[in-house]
């Protein structure tokens, strides 16, 4: 176990980025078509494919998915994806046709201070191209790469994080989690997490939560003016579920949201979740589902905070600073 979504077997990660361009893309690809589902619980969401994911649509099983920066034009990077599964000969088979099912989420980052200037075509269809490319590779970094290379929080420097459970009935879970939250991650000016009760071996500097919640962590702090935020999760499971509890999973991510965010799911950001059942392990119990979806709210809480913690501070003049940056300098 390597505390990463991919403890699960089946599934690989790729990262892509640009810290010229200050963005990036993470393809997150399935060995063989997975049950999946998902959810946007935030109120200005973007995405592609997102609807067949609905527990009442056809299609049953995805390929891969896409996490992107660049707004909308990030929208792209699933038909990077989608060409290098085609070229392995992946895809939905309809005759002679083979489709890539590969559903795409976005977070906006085209105003931290990047070189966004890309001419006629924007990037993030070559750099989803890369980064499932990357996947083949093995491990992957968190922090400042591939969908969280340009994020942010309203105070802290954002990026991707990732990390995995076991729960008693011997079922993995795993989140990984692009964070780009309209509001913090951490409680009030200091470098608490809100997720730290939730906390797996110092994870994310096991500093625990602090004696007293100060009096600036409770009123509300989000990022103002032009809205640069979106928070973008991906939970999974080894377990043999079905479309409707993929569903149930994604909507139990969000409870993680709600844990690790202060506050989530508002009208201008695009919280979204995504969930995945490889099927290597056999379908739960009532109990063993009820624990798979615990650990999904847990799991994704801790991505959430890992994601912050291991951030690296953007070179651009005028960057949000990283956590380490800000609280182990001194």
């Amino acid at each position: 176990m390597r505390n990463l979504i991919t403890d699960i077997a089946g599934i690989s990660v790729g990262n892509a980025e640009d810290r010229n361009l200050a963005s990036g893309v993470t393809a997150i690809v399935f060995d063989r078509p997975v049950t999946a589902s998902g959810l946007s619980l935030g109120g200005a969401p973007g995405s592609r494919d997102q609807l067949l994911l609905e527990p009442g649509r056809t299609v049953a099983a995805v390929d891969a998915f896409v996490l992107a920066g660049g707004s909308a034009f990030g929208l792209d990077a699933a038909g990077g994806v989608q060409s290098g599964l085609r070229a392995d000969g992946r895809g939905l088979p309809l005759g002679p046709a083979r489709i890539p099912i590969v559903p795409g989420a976005i977070l906006m980052d085209l105003l931290n201070g990047g070189d966004k200037n890309w001419g006629l075509h924007a990037p993030y269809r070559d750099l989803g191209y890369e980064a499932y490319r990357a996947a083949k590779t093995g491990p992957f970094a968190l922090g400042t790469v591939g969908a969280g290379a340009g994020a942010t929080t309203v105070n802290l420097k954002g990026g991707l994080g990732s990390t995995s459970s076991e729960t008693t009935s011997g079922f993995r879970v795993g989140a990984l989690v692009a964070v780009n939250a309209m509001g913090s991650v951490t409680i009030g000016s200091g470098p608490h997490f809100w997720a730290a009760a939730l906390e797996d071996e110092d994870e994310f500097g096991g500093l625990g939560l602090p004696v007293s919640i100060p009096d600036d962590a409770l009123p509300i702090a989000i990022k103002g003016g032009p809205t640069t935020a979106t928070t973008l999760g991906v939970v999974a499971t080894d377990a043999t579920l079905t479309k409707q509890q993929a569903y149930r999973l994604a909507i139990m991510a969000h409870d993680g949201f709600a844990r690790a965010i202060h506050p989530a799911h508002l009208p201008y950001d695009g919280d979204t979740v995504f969930a995945a059942a490889t099927g290597e392990k056999p379908a739960p119990d009532d109990f063993a589902f009820a624990e798979i979806c615990h650990e999904a709210m847990r799991t994704m809480a801790r991505a959430i905070a890992r994601g912050v913690y291991e951030a690296e501070t953007l070179p651009q003049r005028g960057a949000l600073p990283s956590w380490r940056d800000k609280f182990e300098a001194g």
